[in-house]
């Protein structure tokens, strides 16, 4: 269907995650779960565009580089180069400015960063709402699905409310150790805004899609989702 489709990456310009007790939890953008799917994009031939909150340049989440989270200091350094390679990071455009229609694609990385950001941001959220509408493939994956709380739909009512979807779930955040230490959980939120959240096993590799919706729970999702996007792409 496209031989060279333009795919906007929406990633948090947050480098911090305020926690229940008010403490700054140092965070951003999660490596593995732009670098993935950036390296599938771009092998297909596809083109990619990344886009902040005011244009700034994104934070990575400095423990998303750790060889224990990446499968050893192989799969670790293979993350590194691919931040590397990933030169549209160092110059974002600002969401401010972007017009979602001239996209074939979206898709958000996860890491912490948007619970802090883009979970409250209105721009993010009206272009949530048109991509949801137009039809294009919208992925979003792990901590990334913070900002579909931002989405509300001419209604008023949540974008998002009645699809089923996916994201970093609550056993997931207890396991990483910031259950009882965050203000609020992701899971939590998206059952409160009425989508029928599904949930897979912690850590492993679980992708839902419902009409153009894509999201996957956890980093280890990027590459299935970014899979299914590709093949949306025809």
């Amino acid at each position: 269907m496209y031989d060279m489709a333009k795919i906007l990456f929406v990633v948090s310009g947050a480098d911090h995650w305020t926690l229940a007790d008010g403490t700054a939890h140092p965070t951003g953008f999660w490596a593995e779960e732009a670098v993935a799917p950036y390296r599938a994009f771009t092998a297909a031939g596809h083109e990619v565009v990344v886009a902040t909150p005011g244009g700034v340049v994104p934070t990575v989440d400095r423990g998303s580089l750790a060889p224990e989270v990446n499968g050893g200091q192989e799969g670790a350094d293979a993350v590194a180069a691919g931040l590397e390679a990933f030169e549209e990071l160092r110059r974002p455009v600002a969401l401010e400015d972007v017009d979602p229609d001239a996209y074939d694609a979206v898709f958000y990385p996860g890491g912490h960063g948007p619970m802090e950001d883009l979970a409250v941001d209105p721009v993010s959220g009206r272009l949530l709402a048109r991509v949801l509408a137009s039809g294009k493939p919208l992925g979003v994956v792990c901590h990334g699905p913070a900002a579909l709380l931002a989405a509300t739909g001419p209604d008023g009512a949540n974008a998002f409310a009645r699809y089923r979807l996916t994201g970093f779930t609550n056993a997931e955040e207890a396991q990483a150790g910031f259950a009882d230490r965050a203000e609020w959980l992701l899971q939590d939120r998206l059952v409160a805004l009425g989508a029928d959240f599904q949930e897979g096993e912690p850590w492993a590799p679980f992708v839902i899609t419902d009409r153009n919706l894509i999201t996957g729970q956890n980093p280890a999702s990027s590459v299935p989702l970014a899979t299914e996007m590709l093949n949306r792409l025809g």
